[in-house]
């Protein structure tokens, strides 16, 4: 319905209509479904054998302490000031970071978008034009010309009869929640990448140390077998044996070098810096501690925590939106509009009382029959919930088995470290007492060698255990999800 009347007409009937478009809305309902969160897991193991108790350190164990939560800086559980220091400028610099700040922002932004519909939506126009009356009009008026003016504002409303405004407010601020979810991923990933990188930068520049050393031993022995060789005491074949291990320790150094190199370009990257820029600080691998205690969730407040998880969510919580959008579709639709113009044909006289002319109109739209469209986007929509569905328990499953492996880890690293340090200790001594006889001339140098070898192939060995104790510590931190919630200023509100 269109009509258009003067303003001292009628002042009741617009009112009127628009007391009845509101109880309309009013009346309105939100279909589709009403989201529910995935219930969390009623058990409190992540392994079908016990859940390790405790893992052995150099001097005492860290306990598995089952159901508390990590601290929101969990890297200072291995007391290293300059790690603290290095993750600082990390967080506060990393690119992907901001990235992921802004890209937060845009997803803020749509619910501002979706909400607007709730409102009415105001504007003014003015237009000009020029009309010949047609030769089909009265014989007297034909061929005639006039001017054409109006200018005022107009205002119209879309009521949100079925809900579909609601439900589409509510899958932006799901996605909204799925990319502050995505920031806190990039964060926890930026984090535990910025610890492995500065364990890797210790255990690397440990190795190369004691490589250096075994070097130094290697050139030493090398001199003593050439002047056994001169004095006839050693035969060519001990000189050329001397000289093969020393080569042979030499050629590790290289890869030693590239690893170190790699490590400390990662890390640059990760705090905001080019290589050539960023002087990476010196980490002393002796610093390096395991944590006194090795905090461990719950499964049930895992889920409630990893970032991979709660952003399925958030996408099945859009996905539940969407079916609700889907369903609104097959509902009828309302606008109602008012117009206050001033029209007339002559200029000077537009803005006249005589001009002003007060317009209103309803319109309502259902379609009813579109090839069977809106009922297959309803179904669709059911799918893709159904599949996401599907990726969420994935999701919960993949993250209680990687908690799994990283506490099997640490425990089976515990027995490693207890083998590693044992055959330190034997290396340990049969290199003493093969100094001591060597030095009495009871032994060859070449003994003296191979003792000297196994006690460096031992020491590096217990390096790496000790390194790989660490990183699966780190790998199980991030598996927890880090406690990204209690670390202030990563990033903005999900909601706006």
């Amino acid at each position: 319905m269109r009509y258009v009347m003067n303003k001292h007409r009628n002042k009741l009937a617009p009112t009127k209509l628009v007391l009845l478009a509101i109880a309309a809305g009013l009346a309105g309902c939100t279909v589709g479904p009403d989201f529910v969160r995935p219930a969390a897991p009623n058990f409190s193991s992540y392994d079908n054998d016990q859940t390790p108790a405790a893992t052995s350190t150099q001097n005492a164990t860290s306990p598995v302490a089952l159901g508390q939560t990590l601290p929101a800086q969990w890297w200072e559980l291995f007391r290293t000031p300059a790690l603290t220091e290095v993750l600082n400028q990390a967080i506060g610099a990393n690119q992907t970071l901001v990235a992921a700040r802004a890209t937060l922002a845009q997803a803020q932004e749509t619910i501002v978008q979706a909400r607007s519909t709730w409102y009415p939506t105001v504007s003014i126009g003015a237009s000009a034009g020029r009309s010949i009356i047609g030769s089909g009009t009265n014989q007297f008026t034909q061929g005639q010309s006039f001017n054409q003016f109006s200018l005022g504002p107009s205002v119209s409303y879309t009521f949100d009869i079925a809900g579909q405004t609601a439900r589409t407010v509510e899958q932006a601020k799901a996605n909204a929640e799925n990319q502050h979810y995505q920031l806190a991923a990039a964060y926890l990933t930026l984090t535990s990448s910025a610890v492995t990188q500065a364990i890797t930068l210790a255990v690397t520049q440990k190795l190369l140390t004691t490589t250096e050393e075994l070097i130094r031993n290697d050139e030493k022995n090398l001199e003593l077998v050439q002047k056994s060789f001169l004095i006839g005491t050693a035969a060519q074949t001990d000189v050329l044996t001397a000289q093969s291990q020393l080569e042979n320790d030499r050629t590790q150094l290289p890869a030693l070098h590239q690893q170190l190199s790699v490590a400390r370009h990662a890390l640059a990257v990760l705090v905001g810096q080019a290589p050539s820029q960023w002087h990476t600080p010196d980490f002393d691998f002796d610093t390096f501690k395991m944590p006194d205690t090795l905090p461990v969730s719950l499964p049930s407040e895992l889920v409630r925590q990893r970032p991979d998880i709660l952003s399925a969510e958030a996408l099945l919580h859009a996905d539940s939106a969407a079916i609700g959008i889907a369903t609104a579709q097959l509902y009828p639709s309302l606008t109602l509009s008012l117009s206050d113009t001033y029209q007339s044909t002559i200029l000077n006289q537009l803005l006249t009382n005589a001009s002003k002319a007060l317009g209103a109109s309803t319109d309502g739209n259902w379609t009813l029959f579109q090839g069977g469209s809106l009922q297959s986007q309803k179904r669709a929509a059911v799918d893709a919930y159904n599949a996401q569905l599907a990726i969420y328990r994935q999701t919960v499953l993949v993250a209680f088995g990687q908690v799994a492996d990283a506490l099997r880890a640490i425990d089976n690293d515990a027995e490693s470290l207890r083998l590693s340090q044992n055959a330190l200790q034997i290396s340990t001594t049969s290199l003493r007492l093969q100094r001591a006889s060597y030095s009495a001339g009871k032994s060859n140098v070449l003994q003296l060698i191979t003792a000297e070898n196994s006690y460096a192939q031992a020491s590096m060995n217990y390096v790496r255990v000790q390194g790989q104790r660490l990183q699966d510590c780190v790998t199980l931190f991030a598996a927890l999800g880090g406690n990204w919630q209690a670390k202030e200023g990563i990033g903005l509100s999900a909601d706006k």
